[in-house]
């Protein structure tokens, strides 16, 4: 069996070849287990010498592969580039940076043998500042209340996909792409394992708060239509309401009179309308901008330099 290991790379020059290093002595471990293994690395339009590395490596190991994009793409188009070079009969996506232990892929592997599809490592959130746990586990809580597929909590994209399932990511074609969610929407049997998250090898994480929200909102809007469901229940109850209250004004002024409206009222009623069709403008602009990239039909990423070509050449 050959096992492909897919990993995206940005601005990873300083521990690049630790990792290579690393993933090469679990290749040694595999191999008297009858698994051939090669390497997919994708460069995501780093800034640094991370290309130059794995240059290197490919001169030095001939089963390193590697594509490097024109400019940074982003993780998800990294992560399709790699799928699409990857030729083994099995895949393991993981990062670069060393925080997904090389040495549970041979468990993976192992589980794999039971007839799995999919063997997911979920990470532990020990050593989690308390405000991002509760913060991830609210959100977890609300987006599974939402979307049509199941997103787990410490579950990401470490983890092995058989050849059918790889073939069926490949096969959905769509630009705004949410990984973990296209994974749990394609099915097929799977198993998960914990392990404790490990720091950084070197540097700092790219991700920043906005760059959690947006990829948040990603995962909320990719895989269901409820916010738009949501605009309208809540402009229904908001006309209702309003009916109630102008069946309210008539009648006080039917029996009372009429009287000076008050300011507050008015102000806090105004506001409060205006604020939720922001809202709503916003919810419904999010599904528009998709639309508008889905159809003009651009390839989620360009090549610039690679020394392998793509397994499933298909139609961006």
């Amino acid at each position: 069996m050959l096992l492909s290991i897919v990993a995206p790379c940005y601005n990873e020059e300083d521990v690049l070849e630790r990792f290579h290093a690393e993933v090469q002595k679990v290749a040694e471990e595999l191999l008297p287990l009858g698994h051939d293994v090669e390497f997919v690395y994708v460069d995501d339009g780093s800034r640094d010498r991370t290309l130059a590395v794995l240059e290197r490596l490919a001169v030095q190991d001939p089963r390193v592969r590697y594509v490097s994009f024109s400019r940074n793409f982003g993780k998800e188009a990294a992560l399709l580039a790699g799928l699409r070079h990857a030729s083994g009969d099995c895949v393991v996506v993981m990062d670069a940076d060393l925080q997904h232990p090389p040495e549970l892929i041979k468990r993976m592997v192992d589980l794999r043998a039971q007839g799995y599809d999919q063997v997911i490592a979920r990470r532990t959130r020990t050593g989690d500042r308390m405000t991002r746990t509760l913060t991830a586990r609210l959100y977890y809580r609300l987006v599974n209340r939402l979307v049509d597929v199941e997103l787990v909590d410490g579950v990401g994209d470490f983890r092995l996909l058989s050849r059918r399932v790889v073939d069926a990511v490949l096969g959905l074609t769509e630009s705004n792409r949410f990984s973990k969610g296209l994974f749990a929407w394609v099915g097929f049997p799977g198993t998960t394992f914990e392990y404790t998250n490990a720091l950084r090898a070197h540097g700092r994480s790219s991700w920043s708060m906005r760059g959690l929200l947006n990829y948040g909102l990603d995962g909320l809007l990719s895989f269901n239509n409820r916010p738009l469901r949501a605009a309208l229940y809540l402009g229904m109850g908001l006309l209702a309401i309003a009916g109630l209250y102008t069946t309210w004004i008539v009648g006080a002024a039917i029996v009372n009179g009429v009287r000076t409206p008050g300011y507050v009222t008015i102000i806090t009623a105004v506001t409060g309308v205006a604020g939720v069709q922001m809202i709503m403008l916003g919810v419904i602009g999010e599904y528009t901008g998709r639309i508008y990239y889905e159809v003009k039909g651009r390839p989620h990423f360009l090549v610039k330099a690679t020394n392998t070509e793509p397994v499933k050449d298909l139609v961006p």
